[in-house]
C-alpha cells in the first residue's frame, strides 16, 4: 500500500512538472494593447468590465463598411482591406466579444445573436444610420444574424467565406471543436496552448502559405492568450452550433449581398458558398482560384477589388439613403 501511495505521489509531481512546463499563461490586457493596438483604436465601453476594441477609419462622410472578423481573429485580418478601400470608405472594424483586446463579456454570451447585438451597441454608438456589413467565417454568420434583426440599419451584406451554410462535407470536425467536447481535455485547453497549433491551424485555414507569416501565428497566439479569451473559445466551440434554412433567409432575399470565397477553403468549402447563393439569389458570387479561408489576407488586392466593385453600386451613399428612406 505504501508503495502504490508513494507511485501515486510521484505521478501526480510528474503531472504536476508538466502542466508546469507546457502552461502558456495569459498575457495582461495592457501588455497586449502596447503591442496590437493603433492610434486608430478605441475602447468603447458599453458596460462595466466590457469595452470593445474598435477602429473607426476613413473620411466620417464616406459610405460605412463595417467588418466582422472569424473565430478566434481579430480586427486585424481586416488590416490589408483598410488599406486598399479606406480612402473611399469610412470602414469599422471591431474585436467581437471574446476575441482580440476586447477580452470577454460579462453575461459570457457567445451566440451570434449576442454578438450580433454587441454590433448593433457600438453601431449606436458610432452613431452610423446604415452601412454595408460584411464577415468572414464566423463574421459572416454574425452578420447575417445582425441583418436579420436590424434590417433597417443594413444596405448589403458581404459573406466571406462565411459561416452558418446548411450542408454536410463529410469531413470531421476541426480540432478545437472535438477538444471543447471532451471536459478534461477542455480544462488544459484553458491553460495550454502551443504556439505549434496554432501555426498548424492557420496553416490549415490558408492555401496561399505565405500569408501565414511567423508574426501573424504570434498575434492569433498571443491575443488568444488576453485574459478571458480561452474561456470564451471553449464556451463558443462546446456550444450547438447554428446554420441557418433557406427558409430563415428568406427576408434577406432582397437585400444586395456579395458572396466571396477562396476555391480552396478547406473547412467552408465552395459547396457552402453555392448553398447561400441558393438561399440568396439575388446575390453575387465571386471565387477566387488560389485561395483558402481567409481571402482578405491571402489575395488582398483581388479580394478588396471584388469588394470595391460591389461597393461601387451598393454603399450606402447619402443619395441611397434618401431614396430608401422615401415614402413608395
Amino acid at each position: 500500500m505504501r508503495r502504490l501511495l508513494v507511485g501515486l505521489a510521484v505521478a501526480a509531481g510528474l503531472l504536476a512538472l508538466g502542466f508546469l512546463a507546457l502552461r502558456t499563461p495569459d498575457i495582461p490586457a495592457e501588455t497586449l494593447r502596447a503591442r496590437y493596438a493603433s492610434p486608430a483604436s478605441r475602447f468603447l465601453v458599453l458596460e462595466p468590465g466590457f469595452a470593445v476594441h474598435v477602429r473607426d477609419e476613413g473620411p466620417r462622410d464616406a459610405p460605412v463598411l463595417l467588418l466582422l472578423h472569424g473565430s478566434n481573429a481579430s480586427l486585424h485580418t481586416w488590416e490589408p482591406w483598410v488599406a486598399r478601400l479606406g480612402r473611399d470608405h469610412r470602414i469599422v472594424s471591431l474585436d467581437l466579444q471574446g476575441h482580440g483586446l476586447t477580452g470577454p463579456i460579462p453575461s459570457g454570451c457567445y451566440t451570434g445573436t449576442c454578438m450580433a447585438e454587441t454590433v448593433e451597441r457600438v453601431r449606436a454608438r458610432l452613431g452610423i444610420d446604415r452601412m454595408v456589413v460584411g464577415g468572414n467565417s464566423m463574421g459572416g454568420l454574425v452578420a447575417i444574424r445582425y441583418a436579420l434583426a436590424h434590417p433597417d440599419r443594413v444596405s448589403a451584406l458581404i459573406l466571406v467565406d462565411s459561416a452558418g451554410a446548411r450542408f454536410r462535407t463529410g469531413g470531421s470536425r476541426p480540432l478545437g471543436f472535438r477538444i471543447a467536447a471532451m471536459p478534461g481535455a477542455r480544462t488544459l485547453a484553458e491553460h495550454i496552448t502551443p504556439r505549434a497549433m496554432i501555426a498548424r491551424s492557420l496553416d490549415q485555414s490558408t492555401s496561399v502559405k505565405a500569408a501565414a507569416t511567423p508574426e501573424k501565428v504570434d498575434r492569433y497566439w498571443e491575443l488568444l492568450r488576453h485574459p478571458g479569451n480561452r474561456a470564451a473559445t471553449i464556451a463558443r466551440f462546446s456550444a450547438p452550433r447554428e446554420p441557418f434554412d433557406a427558409e430563415t433567409l428568406k427576408p434577406l432575399a432582397a437585400l444586395p449581398a456579395l458572396i466571396l470565397w477562396g476555391r480552396e477553403d478547406r473547412l467552408f468549402p465552395p459547396e457552402a458558398a453555392q448553398w447561400f447563393k441558393a438561399a440568396l439569389p439575388q446575390a453575387r458570387l465571386v471565387i477566387l482560384d488560389g485561395v483558402g479561408h481567409i481571402p482578405q489576407e491571402e489575395a488582398p488586392d483581388a479580394s478588396a477589388e471584388a469588394a470595391r466593385a460591389f461597393l461601387a453600386v451598393h454603399a450606402p451613399t447619402p443619395a441611397r439613403i434618401a431614396a430608401l428612406q422615401s415614402p413608395a
